[in-house]
Order: structure tokens, then C-alpha cells, then sequence
């Protein structure tokens, strides 16, 4: 009997370890699930939100967490759980459009770099470290003051600063990938690099790209928030969570906490979410390597 016990713990070791490694365990899939349910709740904004997000009720001003306002209301009287779940449009497109710019001009530039080298690769590195020396928030700043306020030009900043990001890491993995066997093999049977760069070398780095967009999706959200606090990104009375924290601050001092609070809660579990899911990607990638 004892013998039946230590075989079955045995077998089931191998499954448990399994499951720790390439799922990252309950938190892994908690991440996931809370990201999945984000953009559920993005896109089925209307349908979801008990109230329209800009209309106001005077007689409801910073009510607190009833049956009519779940989560309450602002200073205006406006719902804010209404206002949360549209603010998640806003909260995860401009985030989306960052990171999907910065990993196509961070792709181009760290290839070109490393296929080619020489010149090109100094030329192209020296110039992501320019631009890697200075904050995204102060460029997204200096844009909003040639453009003004509002999300366009934000987001065109925060997707340069990310460029060199995803840039250095391209050069890097793809330099390792240049020096394999198979790049020379392709080469000596007359294939062209953009055809080698297209076909084979890209699909081997997307897993590594994909774990480093995921973390820049977090922080690119975070950044975005604090334009939109310090009023630089989306403009009132448009919902957004980095907007409701700074209409939130002045309900605050009256006591009332949910207008400020909840939006900080949804910033801080998306941000965490993104990091465990980008880390939980690289680790399956370092362990696919090792």
C-alpha cells in the first residue's frame, strides 16, 4: 500500500511542475481571465453600463454604494461604474495603438540593424539610444504642447519612446538568430534576406516580442493614465480612468472615495495583469530555449 501511494506522488510530480512552468499557475491564469473579462467589458460597454456616463443627476452628487449606484456617484451625480466601464475603452485602445506602432517600428529597426550591420546597425542603434534617453512622459508632453491636449498626440509620443524598447531587443535575438546554421544554409541556397528575415527569422522571435509588448502594454497604460490625470489626454467629460482620478481628488476631501478609488484599482490590476502575463510568457520562452 505504501508503494501504490509513492508511485501515484511521483506521477504526479512531473504534471504539477508541468503546470507551474508553461501555465505560471493560478496566478498566470488569473491574470489572464482578468484581461479577458477587460476587454469584454470595453467592448460591451453599452450594454453593461447601468447608465450613460456623461449624464448628470444633481440629486445623486457623491452618493455613496447603493442599489441605484453600485460603486456610487461623482461630484456631478454621474455613475461611476458606468463611467469605469466605458473609461476601459479609452483606458485599453490608447495603450493598444502604442504598443502595436513601437512593435512594428521596433521590429523594422531591430532587424534592419542586425541583418545588415556595420554602418547601418551603428546609425540605427545610436539613434534608438537618442531617443531611449528621454521620458515618454516628457515627450508626450512636449508633443501636447505643439498639438494640444487630447489623445492623438500622446499616443504618437508614447509609441516613439517605446520604439527603442522593442528595438534593441529585435537586434539583439535577431543577431543570435543570424549567427544559427539554417540563416547560412538559406543563404547559400539563393534566398533572399527579406524572404529569411520574413519567413523564418521573424517567427522565431514573435514569442520573445510578445512577452515584452505585453509588458509594455502595462506600462503604457500607467503612462497614459497620467497624461489624462495631469490633463493632458482624454478631455472631460469623456470617461477615463486616468481623467476620473484627477475629478475624483476633489470628492476626496469630502469624504467620498469610490470616484478616485475605484479607477485606481483598475489601473493597478490591469498593470499587474499585463507584467504577470509578460513574464509568464518570457519564462516559457527562456525554458523553450534552455
Amino acid at each position: 500500500m505504501t508503494t501504490a501511494v509513492d508511485v501515484t506522488a511521483l506521477r504526479r510530480r512531473p504534471g504539477l511542475r508541468r503546470l507551474r512552468v508553461f501555465g505560471q499557475g493560478p496566478l498566470f491564469t488569473a491574470a489572464v481571465l482578468l484581461l479577458a473579462a477587460l476587454v469584454a467589458v470595453a467592448l460591451f460597454a453599452p450594454l453593461l453600463a447601468p447608465y450613460d456616463p456623461d449624464a448628470l443627476d444633481l440629486q445623486a452628487t457623491l452618493a455613496g454604494s447603493s442599489t441605484d449606484h453600485l460603486l456610487g456617484a461623482d461630484q456631478s451625480g454621474r455613475d461611476v461604474l458606468s463611467r469605469l466601464l466605458y473609461g476601459a475603452r479609452s483606458g485599453l485602445l490608447g495603450p493598444l495603438v502604442v504598443v502595436a506602432l513601437s512593435t512594428l517600428l521596433g521590429i523594422l529597426v531591430g532587424v534592419v540593424a542586425a541583418w545588415r550591420g556595420g554602418r547601418v546597425d551603428a546609425l540605427l542603434s545610436r539613434s534608438m539610444d537618442l531617443v531611449f534617453s528621454f521620458p515618454g512622459l516628457l515627450v508626450a508632453i512636449m508633443f501636447v504642447a505643439v498639438t494640444g491636449p487630447g489623445m492623438t498626440a500622446p499616443v504618437i509620443a508614447m509609441a516613439v519612446a517605446y520604439t527603442p524598447y522593442v528595438g534593441r531587443l529585435v537586434r539583439s535575438i535577431a543577431q543570435q538568430e543570424k549567427a544559427r546554421p539554417y540563416i547560412e544554409s538559406y543563404l547559400v541556397q539563393g534566398w533572399s534576406g527579406w524572404t529569411i528575415c520574413v519567413r523564418h527569422l521573424l517567427p522565431n522571435i514573435a514569442p520573445t516580442v510578445l512577452a515584452q509588448s505585453a509588458i509594455n502594454f502595462g506600462y503604457a497604460l500607467m503612462d497614459l493614465a497620467a497624461l489624462s490625470f495631469l490633463g493632458f489626454g482624454v478631455q472631460p467629460p469623456t470617461a477615463d480612468w486616468g481623467a476620473m482620478i484627477n475629478e475624483g481628488e476633489g470628492a476626496l476631501l469630502q469624504g467620498a472615495m469610490l470616484p478616485a478609488l475605484a479607477p485606481s484599482v483598475c489601473i493597478m490590476l490591469a498593470v499587474v495583469a499585463f507584467s504577470i502575463v509578460g513574464e509568464g510568457i518570457a519564462d516559457r520562452v527562456a525554458k523553450r530555449d534552455r
